[in-house]
């Protein structure tokens, strides 16, 4: 029988097919089942029109079968099958979709969508055999027809012999190759985890015969290997039940089912949309942060699923990184996909699908914080760093979404407080939203800077995390309140103390604070009287937006350069050590100088910052010890 060459153009295609379109191999059976739910779609479409035509779904499956003495994978189905025209025209000219076609006739009525939308699927099947033979008969036809090919050469169609309606493929699979191990297409194990994860929601039966170890007859101890057909698939999606028969204990078992962790979920969002878009989602919350989650090696993203059948495992356009923490899937018919189904076309409907999950999200966690506060506490202790990142990246866009989910531990309540719960107890005449830095709440609590702020009873809160600071600095404020750092050379307070107020004269101290400074020179802009030190001798403030803890963040970054905040020496005029500079500064200017020094030390220390010369701040030590 003479061969047919494919056309120019399908030859080339199907060259592509072979080599790069598809990123996996195992997506060939996905593909494969798709077309053969297709087929038996069509008749059901077929039932809705032709009163002589009955649909009993339990007529209809799809078949895998495994010959691995032959080297054979054979897939059958009882569809509508493929006249000698339609094989010609659907396995002869690659990417023209009879499917497409179909579903283009009968758009307009009610049923099935169909999955196989572009014609492509069909010849994945050559990434893993050497010959691929389809034998169809098609409904209403006494006619079946063989389709063969050997691969980008060409195909011969020939009569055959079929008793039933419907399709079967066989693919003569592949020898193994020192690179590839094709015979896994060939093990009942590795065939029935690949149906699982790509077809598993395909709503026909999937059917394999299965080995399983069994009692031997008459006997209690011995056991023997048998081989029955099972159906390997679950059919129906626990998306597309309806929410009132589901329990908590079912999206659980789907949580531990899917591998979204090990966990347990904190809580669980089930989505059916029909509206501009259709689609179903079923989204969990996680109760603790994934190992990998800040590394580069995390991988955000849904599993997406058109109409049942897995699309892509991580699609990250449905998320953004913000709420990145979240797993689950999503199943829509409306998707534009590409000819290889694992690319999305960047199109309105997967915009407004992630729009609505964004809002989705949003609006769990904050029914979270609002009626179960230790709930919403324990995703916070695990995720709540990702939401501050989520402030700070895209240059704040994100600021008005994430602002009210934001929490940090307050100096008056001893826990974690959102912002609008900080405003709410504000004092009439507090200006600010005032904010302390530092490596654990501990070491916060007995910074020096926090003084004034503490005695006036305003709440102060704590910043812990690296990224908090430049968060806080994107955000600005929060319902017209501005953030304010105890470190800061304004803190909007005014003196109360005449006498303090005298004593903090500039005119009083410039000689001393001079001659400091110029100690000084390169190390802090200026040396001043402090207004916030009650019963410390020294602290460190900053003018200018770059705080002494962001630029210890900024200085552990590669390539961060030179960041340096600008540092103030502030001195407390009530201190017994003032009075001891004022008399140095009069008396003995080489004792002012180790004081000058010792002091910058310790407020380096109070900070956290490094020592410049370690040894040299051991002998002021003991200079003044003797």
């Amino acid at each position: 029988m003479a061969k047919k060459e494919f056309k120019a153009e399908s030859k080339r295609l199907l060259e592509m097919m072979i080599n790069s379109i598809y990123t996996q191999r195992e997506i060939f059976l996905r593909e494969l089942i798709s077309n053969a739910s297709d087929a038996i779609d069509k008749i059901y479409y077929k039932a809705l029109t032709d009163n002589g035509l009955v649909f009993n779904k339990e007529d209809y499956y799809i078949k895998v079968t495994a010959d691995k003495a032959n080297r054979t994978l054979t897939l059958s189905d009882t569809g509508i099958g493929m006249t000698k025209e339609e094989l010609e025209n659907n396995l002869g000219v690659i990417a023209k979709s009879g499917s497409l076609a179909f579903k283009k006739e009968n758009e307009a009525k009610d049923g099935h969508n169909i999955i196989g939308q572009f014609g492509v699927g069909f010849y994945s099947a050559f990434m893993v055999a050497d010959v691929v033979t389809v034998i169809s008969k098609a409904l209403g036809s006494d006619e079946a027809y063989k389709w063969e090919s050997e691969g980008a050469d060409g195909y011969t169609i020939e009569p055959c012999e079929k008793a039933s309606v419907g399709t079967e493929i066989t693919l003569q699979i592949k020898a193994n190759t020192e690179d590839d191990q094709y015979d896994e297409f060939l093990e009942e194990y590795r065939l029935k985890a690949i149906i699982k994860k790509y077809s598993d929601f395909i709503r026909y039966p999937i059917k394999m015969e299965v080995t399983s170890r069994k009692p031997k007859e008459g006997s209690e101890n011995e056991f023997e290997e048998v081989q029955e057909e099972q159906t390997v698939n679950s059919m129906v999606p626990i998306w597309r039940k309806n929410k009132n028969e589901l329990t908590a204990e079912d999206y659980e078992n789907f949580y531990y089912e899917k591998r979204y962790g090990f966990d347990k979920p904190l809580k669980h969002i089930h989505i059916s949309a029909d509206g501009a878009v259709v689609y179903n989602a079923i989204l969990f919350i996680p109760e603790n942060t994934p190992y990998d989650y800040y590394t580069r090696e995390f991988e955000k993203g849904l599993e997406l699923y058109s109409n049942g059948v897995l699309i892509m495992d991580k699609c990250a356009d449905l998320l953004p990184d913000y709420f990145s923490f979240v797993k689950g899937m999503v199943d829509s018919e409306d998707l534009s996909l590409n000819i290889s189904r694992e690319l999305l076309q960047h199109d309105r409907q997967l915009k407004l699908i992630a729009k609505n999950i964004k809002n989705k999200i949003k609006s769990q966690l904050q029914s979270l914080l609002k009626d179960e506060r230790e709930g919403y506490d324990k995703f916070y202790q695990a995720f709540g760093r990702q939401l501050k990142y989520g402030v700070y990246a895209d240059y704040g866009m994100n600021k008005e979404d994430l602002q009210d989910l934001l929490m940090f531990y307050s100096s008056t309540e001893k826990k974690l407080v959102t912002l609008d719960e900080y405003v709410s107890r504000m004092k009439e005449d507090q200006k600010y939203i005032y904010y302390a830095s530092g490596e654990s709440n501990a070491r916060i609590e007995k910074l020096p800077q926090t003084e004034l702020v503490a005695d006036k009873g305003y709440e102060i809160l704590y910043f812990t995390d690296e990224i908090d600071e430049f968060a806080i600095k994107m955000l600005m404020k929060y319902k017209e309140k501005e953030f304010k750092s105890v470190s800061s050379g304004d803190l909007g307070i005014e003196a109360e103390d005449k006498d303090q107020a005298s004593e903090n004269d500039e005119a009083a101290n410039k000689e001393l604070f001079d001659y400091m400074a110029g100690l000084l020179n390169g190390k802090v802009t200026k040396v001043k009287a402090s207004k916030r030190l009650k019963s410390h001798p020294v602290c460190l403030s900053t003018e200018g937006e770059v705080t002494i803890e962001m630029e210890k963040i900024l200085k552990a970054m590669p390539n961060s350069g030179d960041v340096k905040a600008d540092k103030v020496l502030e001195i407390n005029v009530n201190h017994e050590v003032y009075r001891s500079l004022k008399d140095a500064l009069s008396k003995d200017k080489e004792k002012l100088t180790l004081y000058t020094h010792l002091l910058y030390n310790q407020a380096l220390l109070i900070e956290g910052l490094p020592i410049s010369d370690p040894v040299e701040f051991t002998n002021d030590i003991c200079k003044i010890m003797v």
